[in-house]
């Protein structure tokens, strides 16, 4: 992360990483009038803020937590992503801070550590809306970009564990070199437990996986490679689950595993990294009459995305349509559609023409960037 990024700025939801976006500062319970609002400050919101802002369509975005960048920053900063065209490796975290630089001449908004707690139509056509920190907007536009809504990752059902969450015991990934040198246990068996169990190969002192089945969730790539690092005893992997804990001076100190052979083993450890999977809730979402679907929001056509109450659109993996992917790049796309979508309600009067960014003198100006001369 770059010198520029690394700024900080105090909110009233506290200290917040942000960049050199223009932020302001809302209270108090006067509405904020606004054309847009984004519900989700995940990739798909902020690039939502790019799509909207080359329309001249200004956005104040809300997010649960008190940081931008979704669970790209929350759950796997430094898990590498493969499948952004034109970008041959990404991590989370890099892939929000361009997001970010690329966003900044739109000076959107951003409203950290805020829940939308209620929406309602207006007789004008627009919105109220209002969140868990009394922050009021009357708005022209919603855009749902909440990812899988409201997560919570499935803890650990042995008694006692809680109290060394955050110390020893870890539901999310934020420094990987504080594992360095230390002897790790990790569970579950999704993608998340075999990136990990296989990235801290060689920087920790022991690596060992639990899983309660053979089978696994994840890439059958990756686990191929871990079977093989057993073979080579460069990690362990048990058939079980966890059922207890020891400690030692006031520290988790062994863990208890019941494997498949029906006997419960004694692990020693220093830190236990567990990958249940998120348990998605929509949240209030569920209350403002959208038609939903399996937890996501049904969306009336793949032209605008828009829901089934006109002026609310759904983008990214909250929404649901025939062939839907739950691709980031899909996501992209959906906000593109749904930025033009969108416009009619904010500009009635205006025809809304396609410009590109390579060669419009208008784009470029919003944009901030020389109009490039061609031959």
């Amino acid at each position: 992360m770059t010198q520029e990024l690394e700024s900080r700025m105090k909110t009233n939801a506290g200290t917040i990483a942000t960049t050199s976006v223009p932020h302001q500062i809302v209270s108090g319970k006067t509405p904020v009038e606004t054309d847009a609002v984004i519900i989700g400050a995940g990739p798909v919101g902020l690039f939502q803020v790019f799509e909207l802002g080359l329309l001249e369509i200004k956005a104040h975005v809300i997010d649960s937590l008190p940081v931008v960048g979704g669970q790209c920053v929350e759950l796997y900063p430094d898990k590498p992503i493969y499948d952004i065209p034109a970008v041959p490796m990404y991590t989370g975290q890099e892939l929000t801070d361009n997001l970010l630089k690329q966003i900044a001449p739109f000076e959107p908004t951003f409203h950290l550590n805020q829940e939308v707690t209620g929406v309602e139509k207006r007789e004008d056509g627009r919105f109220n809306l209002e969140t868990s920190a009394g922050t009021l907007f009357i708005t022209k536009t919603i855009f749902i970009a909440a990812g899988v809504g409201s997560f919570q990752p499935r803890t650990l059902k042995v008694e006692g564990i809680e109290q060394f969450e955050g110390t020893q015991l870890f539901y999310r990934v934020k420094n990987p070199a504080s594992f360095q040198g230390k002897n790790i246990v990790i569970c579950g068996g999704g993608d998340s437990a075999l990136d990990w169990a296989l990235n801290l190969i060689g920087k920790a002192e022991s690596v060992v996986l639990i899983h309660r089945r053979e089978d696994f969730r994840a890439a059958p790539a990756s686990v191929a490679k871990m079977k093989q690092l057993c073979e080579n005893y460069e990690m362990q992997f048990l058939v079980g689950q966890i059922t207890g804990m020891e400690t030692k001076d006031d520290k988790l100190s062994e863990i208890k595993v019941t494997c498949a052979d029906g006997v419960t083993r004694r692990l020693p450890l220093d830190d236990l990294l567990v990958f249940f999977g998120l348990s998605p809730k929509l949240g209030p979402i569920a209350e403002w009459g959208l038609d939903i679907e399996r937890k996501q929001l049904k969306v009336v056509s793949t032209e605008k995305f828009e829901t089934s109450v006109p002026g609310i659109f759904a983008v990214g993996d909250i929404n649901t349509y025939p062939g839907k992917k739950k691709l980031i790049l899909s996501g992209f796309h959906e906000a593109a559609l749904a930025a033009f979508g969108a416009a009619p309600y904010i500009f009635p009067d205006k025809k809304i023409h396609m410009q590109y960014t390579t060669t419009s003198p208008k784009l470029h100006k919003i944009l901030g960037v020389e109009s490039p001369i061609f031959d």
